[in-house]
């Protein structure tokens, strides 16, 4: 295994053996504008597994979120849209706000999930050369706009204005990206290997940007969602021009916790 491959990996499993990996969250729960009841309590809208009734209140008001602590000073929570979320904590708990489309959402985590839970770690294919490609980076003229689904059921607008092409197996394969950034490009696919030896909704990739009108598409990097590890995730669904008419024996493998 190169030695880069090696160190990607090693990566992986740290930020899932970590106290903030997605193996340790513990709900998702939707906000309404207006006051959100914090706490153990029956009536409250964000329902912790520990600690006490009332823990205090969060104040939707237009694209604001304010955290009232019982006996503590308001202040403004900033989410996952623009910038990383404010984490409130709380003991062992911890929680944040996730923006999706607009609609607002509390993601809860218990920090010290391992104590209960402990990490099974990764499994991957072999590494293989040949599922390193060089694609050509295609523009979309006019760009399309796709309702992506989540595994929530959200839809997520997307904008595609370019698209990775290569061919495999004699045929014309098209990637669209979910994103473009300046620091990499992001993709969501399938392919004949999803639900059996692979995570069945799907795989995410991440690849440079592209230069010169090309770019490196590293299956050996093909990764599972956080939506593999935890049901409190809301990942995007790869589109149906992502789904890949052969089988993609690289990258990770599907998720066995260590409860089976």
């Amino acid at each position: 295994m190169s030695r880069t491959l090696q160190q990607w990996q090693a990566a992986r499993r740290a930020e899932l053996a970590s106290p903030d990996s997605w193996l340790g969250l513990v709900g998702l729960f939707w906000l309404e504008p207006g006051s959100n009841r914090v706490g153990r309590g029956e009536d409250c809208a964000v329902r912790l597994p520990s600690g006490p009734d009332g823990l205090g209140e969060l104040d939707w008001q237009a694209d604001r979120v304010l955290w009232r602590p019982v006996g503590g000073e308001a202040r403004e929570l900033a989410t996952d849209r623009a910038s990383s979320p404010t984490a409130v904590d709380h003991e062992n708990l911890s929680f944040f706000i996730v923006d999706r489309e607009g609609r607002l959402a509390v993601r809860l985590r218990d920090r010290d999930w391992m104590s209960s839970r402990p990490f099974a770690g990764l499994e991957y294919y072999p590494e293989a050369p040949v599922w390193q490609v060089e694609a050509d980076w295609v523009e979309v003229d006019p760009p399309i706009r796709m309702e992506v689904p989540t595994v929530s059921g959200e839809l997520k607008t997307v904008e595609v204005g370019r698209k990775a092409v290569f061919e495999r197996e004699g045929q014309r394969v098209e990637l669209l990206p979910m994103s473009v950034g300046e620091r990499e490009v992001f993709f969501v696919f399938r392919d004949r290997t999803s639900g059996r030896e692979t995570y069945g909704a799907g795989r995410f990739l991440k690849a440079k940007p592209a230069v010169d009108g090309r770019i490196r598409l590293d299956f050996n990097r093909a990764f599972n969602p956080p939506c593999a590890f935890t049901p409190f995730a809301t990942c995007p669904l790869p589109p149906p021009e992502n789904w890949l008419p052969f089988p993609v024996p690289a990258g990770e493998l599907k998720y066995r916790s260590a409860e089976h």
